[in-house]
């Protein structure tokens, strides 16, 4: 017996179904967990301040016994780490509302995951926070897991990848890919070693990491046209084509037909990245960096192809033609690139230079602002990441020192801060785009 429509759809004329109901209810429950932590995560936040500003004496030793008992440390680091850890678990609540609005497989795994490590956190380390994600999560988990069999692969992903890597244009970028950045590697090469002739491991390590922060610049800059373009023209091209009111009279949802086309771009995107990892293992041949930054630096470009991906869908599902979607987009990618970091040196010169005259407080305030500048942006935040790892060998949590009293603060690497911002951006993209999607069929 065919299922009844028990209400009314977002769009206000298509019924839902019963299991159509189920899902829209796990994917609120995702989207509700990520508003309770993102709150949550204001309130430590404010609260840390107060602490800061002296306001309440003793208060980053109650919280950290509150948020993160079970782990020994510096109060203020130990509050730091409860801070990023629920935001980490906001932009992965919104990930997983987004996988289970298109029905997406992992998205079905990925619920429980996030419930069973947020549990490990809670047991091993006391972080308390944990227990909205756990509930929110589980909860979630349980209502989807009655409908265990809508999810799937997507179909528009497996069509559209399929389609791509069967024609000649995926292998021709492939090709010209690799090859431009081969050619930059051998350049930089020829150009860097005749003026350091020193020999010795030393001057070995510094080739080697000349070597692979050329690389990975030259791939940001490659991701930064490439993943927009291939999004871009994602929903406006099958408008064009006069093929997207047929998609949209089958049974596919609006959330698989449009995370359906990100995936698929996503995935040759991801194609590119893998196969340019050779190129960078080049610098291991010179020595002078680590499996550590090979793997920080693919996080990186993986994160900023995903955002850069979902603000070509974004515009694509807003905009009627492919060419005003692309215009749209690429505007957008280089203002963030490009202009951006222009505009933020700037900034972040003014504020190291009233930091150095600033009171504790305010230096504190001003580092942490400067930090969440470089952190919007790809390069800024590769290089930062870089810096800090050759320079303290750091790739997580570290301290500083304030000049003005010699105090210490909590610091965070910036391709943390840098990945959680952009996955949220991304889902809130996503779900932007889903929506206009749908508003527009009205």
């Amino acid at each position: 017996m065919a299922e009844e429509p028990v209400r009314l759809g977002e769009s206000g004329q298509e019924a839902l179904t019963p299991r159509e109901a189920r899902l829209e209810r796990g994917a609120a429950l995702l989207r509700w967990g990520a508003v309770a932590s993102a709150v949550l995560s204001g309130l430590v936040i404010l609260t840390a301040l107060a602490g800061g500003l002296r306001l309440v004496p003793d208060l980053f030793p109650a919280l950290h016994g509150l948020l993160l008992g079970q782990v020994a440390g510096p109060d203020d680091a130990a509050v730091a780490g409860a801070i990023l850890l629920t935001q980490i678990n906001t932009a992965l609540l919104l990930v997983m509302m987004v996988g289970v609005q298109a029905r997406e497989l992992w998205a079905l795994a990925g619920v429980w995951l996030l419930a069973v490590i947020n549990g490990a956190a809670l047991a091993r380390a006391g972080f308390t926070p944990a227990l909205l994600t756990i509930i929110f999560a589980a909860w979630a988990g349980l209502v989807i897991s009655r409908d265990a069999r809508a999810f799937r692969l997507n179909p528009v992903m497996l069509k559209e990848l399929r389609g791509r890597m069967r024609g000649v244009r995926a292998f021709f970028v492939l090709t010209v890919y690799l090859g431009l950045m081969s050619g930059f590697t051998a350049l930089l090469y020829l150009i860097y070693t005749p003026v350091n002739q020193v020999t010795g491991s030393a001057a070995a390590g510094e080739v080697g990491r000349v070597l692979f922060m050329g690389i990975v610049g030259i791939e940001v800059v490659l991701i930064i046209f490439i993943a927009p373009a291939f999004t871009a023209g994602a929903i406006t091209g099958e408008r064009e084509r006069q093929t997207y009111d047929l998609l949209r009279a089958t049974l596919l949802a609006a959330p698989s037909f449009v995370v359906g086309k990100l995936e698929s771009a996503l995935t040759y995107v991801l194609l590119l990245l893998l196969a340019a990892i050779p190129l960078q293992s080049i610098a291991f041949l010179f020595g002078g960096v680590t499996e550590g930054e090979l793997a920080l630096a693919f996080i990186i470009l993986t994160v900023t192809a995903i955002t850069l991906g979902t603000v070509g869908i974004y515009f694509s599902a807003i905009t009627p033609r492919t060419l005003t979607a692309s215009v749209r987009s690429y505007t957008a990618t280089l203002v963030a690139a490009f202009v951006a970091p222009v505009v933020m040196s700037f900034v972040l010169g003014i504020l190291n230079a009233a930091a150095g005259r600033a009171s504790p407080v305010v230096e504190a305030a001003l580092i942490y602002l400067g930090d969440l500048v470089v952190s919007l942006n790809p390069i800024a935040t590769a290089l930062s990441t870089q810096e800090l790892l050759i320079n303290r060998q750091v790739i997580g949590f570290w301290t500083d020192t304030l000049a003005s009293d010699g105090s210490t603060i909590p610091r965070v690497s910036p391709w943390i801060t840098f990945t959680i911002i952009y996955l949220v951006v991304s889902a809130v993209l996503v779900v932007v785009s889903i929506r206009r999607m749908r508003r527009a069929e009205e």
